[in-house]
């Protein structure tokens, strides 16, 4: 039996987790904690029993309380409460997949315990890379990626040793709007970048997608998870999204991993690693896809992959200022308060005002996040004012 417990169990990949666990009976869910969706885990409640649920939303967690009140749930309230269900689950692995910078909290709240992370957050790892490696090593956490490239990558790995790697190369589906001049991106609507052309996942990393900011993340992610520096990471737009990534190795054998784009297989090979579970995922049908094809990343219709580029060579906080700054543009943009083409305009410019932080702590990482927010906030109310005049 795998005493699981979902982080974020109420959002995209949370509740692809879930289907994992509903198609494979030895995966024992143990814990839920969600934000405000009090319906959906009070369903997750009633049809996996697990011991602890918490709610970070107050409000959401007393009316959960009365809601489940003859489960046998214990309902934990706050952030305390997401503190105290990591630390009294009896979960042998966890799942975060908190949307967010938010879910840096929980990741370091799991690593104090020692048991196995799968992580879906990638904030983690953006934001606060250096260090989130540093103490899991320290307490013994292995940190298994759900992110499907980095799921690939580690696959792929296994085929040989780290000083044998030449480069990395993480595939990029190129979003809805590959192929596109700066020009015809100008009348782009939300409902447009929410389109993707293969992935179904959540409102923010669609919208992340369609900038390649995604793609930037995930280079740094790499270069983190994998102890790989930026100059062996490359970034391949393949539209099928077949290959999810691969590895070029020394003697130039490149191997790859393929599959149908579904979560489902990065959550069961993170979990039951290094055995695989019985998939609840479609099998690739070679005699249907007709083809795989390659190309180069725009990165001067999309120059944020560019930007995550030179925070990861900048190195200390600056990943945390990307992502913070650019969780503040594409959250502007969802309440459709500033257009698409302005997304990047904010994160550029709260990059280059935020100051730098001398030393790489958690607490310099928070405080970096918290100012850089305050300035990409300013220049998106700037922008806004002048859309309305």
């Amino acid at each position: 039996m795998l005493k699981t417990a979902i982080l974020g169990s109420t959002g995209s990949v949370g509740t692809q987790a879930l289907d994992v666990a509903r198609n494979n009976p030895e995966i024992k869910i143990t814990a839920l904690t969600a934000n405000k969706n009090v319906a959906a885990i009070e369903a997750q409640i009633r049809e996996f029993a697990p011991e602890y649920a918490a709610m970070e939303d107050e409000a959401s967690a007393l009316d959960l309380k009365t809601r489940v009140a003859d489960c046998g749930t214990k309902i934990l309230c706050g952030r305390e409460g997401v503190r105290e269900l990591i630390a009294s689950t009896d979960a042998d692995a966890f799942v975060n997949s908190v949307i967010g910078f938010d879910g840096l909290f929980s990741t370091l709240e799991v690593i104090k315990t020692g048991k196995r992370l799968a992580l879906s957050n990638k904030e983690s790892i953006v934001a606060a890379g250096e260090a989130v490696m540093k103490l899991a090593r320290e307490s013994g956490t292995e940190i298994l990626p759900v992110d499907s490239e980095h799921c690939a990558i580690h696959q792929c790995l296994r085929t040989g040793g780290h000083g044998e790697i030449s480069k990395l190369i993480i595939t990029a589906s190129g979003g809805p709007f590959y192929g596109k001049t700066k020009d015809e991106l100008e009348n782009v609507t939300l409902a447009d970048a929410l389109a993707h052309p293969t992935w179904s996942m959540g409102r923010k990393i669609t919208v992340d997608s369609a900038t390649l900011m995604n793609k930037g993340f995930e280079v740094i992610e790499a270069a983190r998870l994998f102890n790989v520096d930026a100059d062996k990471i490359d970034v391949v737009v393949h539209p099928e999204s077949i290959i999810h990534s691969m590895v070029e190795y020394i003697d130039s054998a490149v191997i790859a991993q393929l599959s149908v784009p579904d979560m489902r297989l990065c959550v069961a090979y993170a979990l039951n690693y290094p055995q695989r579970l019985q998939g609840a995922t479609p099998k690739l049908d070679f005699f249907k896809t007709a083809k795989l094809t390659f190309k180069t990343p725009d990165t001067e219709t999309f120059p944020l992959l560019a930007l995550a580029y030179k925070a990861l060579k900048d190195g200390k906080t600056r990943p945390a200022v990307l992502n913070a700054a650019n969780e503040i543009a594409v959250n502007a943009f969802l309440r459709e308060e500033i257009s698409f083409r302005h997304i990047p305009e904010v994160v550029f410019a709260a990059y280059e005002k935020t100051p730098e932080q001398c030393e790489l702590t958690v607490e310099s990482i928070y405080a970096s996040d918290g100012e850089a927010r305050r300035i990409a906030a300013e220049e998106t109310k700037a922008i806004t004012k002048n859309r309305k005049r």
